[in-house]
């Protein structure tokens, strides 16, 4: 077990000193350079989840202290006993924090990076001591997770473009079950959270996120809460949000992307290679043509016979040619 103290940020609560918040990070040995790893990322991840969830970060921190952060090697039983695609989860509950994070998995989608996870993990911690353990709707809940754990790529907006154009008008009360679904779904879920929760934030300020969490920590329902904070119905912000995405809206992510440029240069590529082998047909052919008249010119029929047979010595071309069927590992994407 490894013991380290991590010093909060000044900035967080500007009245008081720094105050250490100890963490724990368990691993096993082949984990030990992850365990430092994570040493090093725990305080931005705190700050950026206190950040966002607001309210008196150094009390909030102080309640979830010893964090604990226990890392697990992959096909241990603890990661096999949980979907291949998460990479991490919170222990929630009074008294210290528990993170549990899977590094093997941490690259994937939705994190992409042991920090991502980190972030996202802590932010789930956070978000519920600072609800009261009240009732969460789970996209709201991941959607500040993500808003947290890194900024949005072109990999979440193609996936957003795929979700919003298989069911333009999800409800939110639907989005839920999406986590609960196969990997597809999943990550679907997280692509749609996260960018409904970037529009409340940017719609209504990074503070409503804190006001919401404070309403639910009072008792109100999650609806009740959004409403005063937001000014809007939560009806009304779902159907705005739905509008907001237009047909354009759908498309122009896809025209704009990666994915089209790189998925363009592939076909004009095998277009190429098609063409190439036609061309290379074609001249095979009029080669065995002008062959087999020269060899009919002069020999007897046996004899022109094997005069254009191509797998003879005499007329076997060298070991580039014909061009030969490239090899299927060179277009294997890992």
């Amino acid at each position: 077990m490894l013991l380290v103290l991590v010093f909060a940020d000044p900035g967080w609560a500007a009245a008081e000193p720094p105050r250490p918040l100890p963490v724990t990070v368990q691993a096993p040995a082949e984990l030990a350079a992850v365990a430092r790893e994570v040493e090093r990322l725990a305080p931005a991840a705190l700050a950026a989840a206190a950040d966002l969830v607001g309210g008196d970060a150094a009390a909030l921190l102080t309640e979830v202290a010893p964090l604990s952060v226990v890392l697990v090697p992959e096909g241990s039983a603890a990661a096999r006993a949980v979907p291949p695609w998460i990479a991490g989860y919170a222990i929630s509950g009074r008294g210290p924090g528990q993170l549990v994070l899977l590094p093997a998995r941490a690259d994937r989608y939705p994190d992409f990076g042991l920090e991502s996870v980190l972030r996202h993990e802590v932010t789930h911690l956070l978000v519920d001591r600072r609800a009261g353990g009240g009732d969460l709707p789970r996209w709201f809940n991941e959607g500040l997770a993500m808003a947290v754990g890194r900024k949005p790529e072109w990999g979440d907006s193609a996936r957003l473009t795929l979700a919003v154009i298989d069911d333009g008008s999800l409800p939110l009360a639907r989005l839920d079950a999406a986590f609960s679904g196969g990997e597809s779904e999943v990550h679907a879920g997280y692509a749609l959270a996260g960018d409904i929760v970037r529009e409340l934030l940017s719609r209504h300020g990074r503070a409503s996120a804190a006001q919401i969490l404070d309403g639910v920590a009072r008792g109100e329902r999650f609806r009740d809460a959004f409403r005063a904070a937001t000014g809007e119905t939560l009806a009304d912000f779902e159907t705005s949000y739905w509008d907001r995405r237009t047909l354009l809206d759908r498309w122009v992510p896809i025209i704009s992307s990666s994915v089209l440029l790189w998925g363009g240069i592939a076909l004009l590529a095998l277009a190429a290679i098609r063409r190439r082998r036609a061309r290379d047909a074609e001249r095979l052919a009029r080669w065995g043509r002008e062959e087999g008249d020269a060899g009919w010119a002069g020999n007897s029929p046996e004899e022109a016979e094997i005069a254009v047979d191509p797998g003879s010595e005499a007329t076997r071309a060298p070991d580039d040619w014909p061009p030969r069927k490239p090899d299927p590992k060179l277009w294997r994407r890992r």
